[in-house]
């Protein structure tokens, strides 16, 4: 990193099952690698829950998203595969025939939260594009422990610490008040991106948008 680099604080608000995150986390990352190290990041993930009160087990995708939203499963489709293009072109993959169900995240969450303050530089990322790729590359689901704990180890943070925050209520609170800070903010929908605590990009926006907000950054026109 470059010793005249602009520090950058960057909360991302998000969730695991939210497709638009996965593409905004795309766009952000190709951005922040095409200004390079004119700027020096430090990246939060932050939590936000779709469905906070999905039941164990979730619910079936095209029900979830008929009774939400009142689309067809026609439109679904047609929106799916407007996401896996987007996904595609910042390097995301998802399954060509989609998630199967919606499932309740807050475990990947405090997960998520324990990354960022127990693991090292790099990990809570690293945490985060595992879940994400289990969910919407695999098919996995976000609620079993056994995937939440693979996604641990396949970021490089110990599995077994893990493994005890899941059993236990840890970060259950701190998650909460994260949650509710943001809300409050007037944050309702995701991916939203929040540069020095106070310029937001909402939504899974192009590259050339996150690359215009970074370099404007990295000129001292936004502080």
């Amino acid at each position: 990193m470059s010793p005249t680099a602009t520090p950058l604080r960057i909360d991302f608000v998000s969730d695991v099952s939210c497709p638009w995150c996965a593409v905004g986390l795309g766009a952000l990352e190709q951005a922040l690698a095409h200004v390079g190290d004119a700027l020096d990041v430090e990246l939060h993930f932050q939590p936000f829950e779709l469905n906070p009160h999905m039941p164990p087990g979730g619910q079936d995708i095209t029900e979830h998203l008929t009774q939400k939203y009142g689309s067809t499963p026609e439109q679904q489709l047609a929106i799916r595969e407007a996401i896996r293009q987007r996904g595609a072109e910042v390097g995301f993959t998802f399954r060509p025939q989609g998630r199967d169900r919606i499932y309740n995240t807050f475990n990947a969450h405090r997960l998520l939260h324990w990354a960022d303050v127990e693991g090292e530089l790099g990990q809570q990322p690293a945490l985060k594009k595992a879940l994400l790729k289990a969910y919407f590359t695999d098919g996995q689901s976000p609620e079993s422990h056994e995937v939440l704990l693979q996604a641990v180890t396949d970021a490089g943070l110990d599995p077994a610490r893990a493994r005890a925050v899941l059993a236990s209520t840890e970060f259950t609170a701190e998650v909460r008040a994260e949650q509710q800070l943001f809300l409050n903010a007037g944050i309702h929908s995701v991916p939203a991106v929040i540069f020095n605590r106070q310029h937001l990009i909402s939504g899974g926006q192009p590259v050339a948008v996150f690359e215009d907000a970074l370099r404007q950054f990295a000129a001292g026109t936004l502080a």
